[in-house]
């Protein structure tokens, strides 16, 4: 019974604490508005971007995503970015045309 005890606290330690941890990321609008996610660090990051745009009514094909000025891919996660706890994401309405 001891030895169950023990194992079971150690492996929930583990999960917390390894690679894969969850991190908090804030995702924010050119408009100012803030949506917070949490999210592991393998996940990748088209799942968030599928998940924002559910929650403001907007198809995710017309919003483009950034990290530090780069655009994120949806082969991108946390991990890859080297994405920390609380980082911000920032949210453009993708423009159509020019000239």
């Amino acid at each position: 019974m001891s030895e169950e005890e023990q194992t079971q606290p150690t492996g929930q330690d583990v999960k917390s604490e390894g690679d894969n941890a969850p991190i908090s990321v804030k995702v924010v609008s050119s408009s100012g508005e803030e949506v917070f996610f949490k999210i592991k660090r393998n996940t990748k990051l088209s799942k968030l971007q599928g998940a924002y745009a559910n929650k403001v009514g907007k198809d995710v094909s017309s919003i483009r995503f950034l990290y530090d000025g780069a655009r994120i891919n949806d082969e991108d996660t946390p991990a890859s970015l080297d994405m920390e706890d609380n980082d911000t994401i920032d949210v453009m309405v993708e423009q159509v045309g020019g000239c």
